[in-house]
C-alpha cells in the first residue's frame, strides 16, 4: 500500500500538472499572438513564438482605443459595487442571522426565490426603474443597478452562520449594539469569507458586459468588455487585426492578474478558512 501511495503521488502531479497546462494555453497563445503579425496567426503549421516579437502592438492598441478609459471605467465601477455589497449584505445577513423579527424566514425565502429568476427576466424591469430614476448613461446607473447581489447575501449569510452564537448573545448582555457586534465582531470573524466575496464580485463587475451594454450608449463609459467589442469590430479586426485585438485583449486582462498575485495568499487563506481546513 505505502509503494502504491508512492506511486500515485507523482502521477498524481503529472495530472494536475497537464490540466494546469490545458487551462493555462489559451492565455498563453493569447500572449504570444499579441507579438505575431497577421500572417503568422494564420499559419499552418500554427507558429507558437513569432520569429521577430512585435512589441510595438501592445503601444498601437492602446492607442487605436481609450484603453485607458476603459480600464478605470471597469476598475472604480467594480471597486464602488464591492464596497456597497461588502456592506449591504454584512448588514442583511447579520440580521438573517443574529437578529430577531417577524417574517425573517419568510424574506430568507423571498430572497432565495429571487435569485432563481433568470438574470434576463430583470433586465426589462430595472431598465425602467433606471430610466425613470434618470440613470441611464451615467456612472450612478451602473452602480446602482449592481448594488444589491443575492449572491453576496446568501455568502455572507452562511459565513455569519458559522459564529458563535453565544458570542453575540454576550455582547447584547454587555450592551453593545447591533451595529457594534456586527463590524466589531462577525465581520472581523468571517473576514475570510469577505475576500474572497470581494474578489468574486470585483472579477463578475469587472468582466460584466452585456447589462452595461444596454444602459450605456456613451462610448466614454464603456467598460473593458464593450470596449474591447467596440475596438473588435469598428477597428476592421475581423480578419484583418487580429494582432492588436490579442494584444487589447491581454492588457484588458493585466489588472486580474495583478489582482491575483496581489492576493493570492489571503485568498488561499480564506478558502481554508472557509472550508475549516487547518494546517498540520
Amino acid at each position: 500500500m505505502k509503494n502504491a501511495r508512492l506511486l500515485m503521488l507523482p502521477l498524481r502531479h503529472i495530472v494536475l500538472l497537464g490540466l494546469g497546462i490545458v487551462m493555462a494555453f489559451p492565455f498563453l497563445w493569447m500572449l504570444t499572438s499579441s507579438l505575431k503579425t497577421n500572417d503568422e496567426i494564420w499559419s499552418f503549421p500554427p507558429v507558437l513564438w513569432p520569429a521577430e516579437p512585435m512589441w510595438a502592438n501592445f503601444a498601437e492598441a492602446w492607442t487605436a482605443a481609450p484603453f485607458g478609459l476603459y480600464l478605470f471605467n471597469s476598475v472604480f465601477v467594480a471597486t464602488i459595487i464591492v464596497l456597497i455589497q461588502t456592506i449591504n449584505s454584512a448588514m442583511m445577513a447579520f440580521a438573517l442571522t443574529h437578529m430577531r423579527f417577524p417574517l425573517a424566514n419568510a424574506l430568507f425565502l423571498i430572497i432565495l426565490v429571487s435569485y432563481m429568476l433568470p438574470v434576463s427576466a430583470t433586465y426589462l424591469p430595472s431598465y425602467v426603474i433606471l430610466s425613470n430614476l434618470g440613470l441611464i448613461d451615467t456612472y450612478a446607473g451602473l452602480i446602482v443597478s449592481n448594488a444589491v447581489s443575492v449572491f453576496s447575501i446568501f455568502f455572507v449569510r452562511q459565513a455569519f452562520l458559522q459564529l458563535p452564537k453565544e458570542l453575540v448573545e454576550a455582547a447584547k448582555i454587555d450592551g453593545a449594539s447591533n451595529w457594534r457586534i456586527l463590524w466589531t465582531m462577525a465581520f472581523p470573524l468571517a473576514r475570510s469569507s469577505f475576500v474572497i466575496l470581494g474578489l468574486i464580485t470585483f472579477i463578475q463587475m469587472y468582466n460584466n458586459y452585456f447589462w452595461p451594454s444596454l444602459i450605456t450608449k456613451n462610448p466614454d463609459l464603456h467598460l473593458v468588455s464593450a470596449g474591447l467589442r467596440s475596438f473588435f469590430v469598428e477597428g476592421g479586426a475581423y480578419g484583418m487585426k487580429w494582432p492588436l485585438v490579442m494584444a487589447a485583449s491581454t492588457l484588458t486582462i493585466l489588472p486580474l492578474l495583478l489582482l491575483f498575485a496581489v492576493s493570492q495568499r489571503l485568498l488561499m487563506k480564506g478558502v481554508s478558512h472557509s472550508f475549516g481546513v487547518n494546517k498540520g
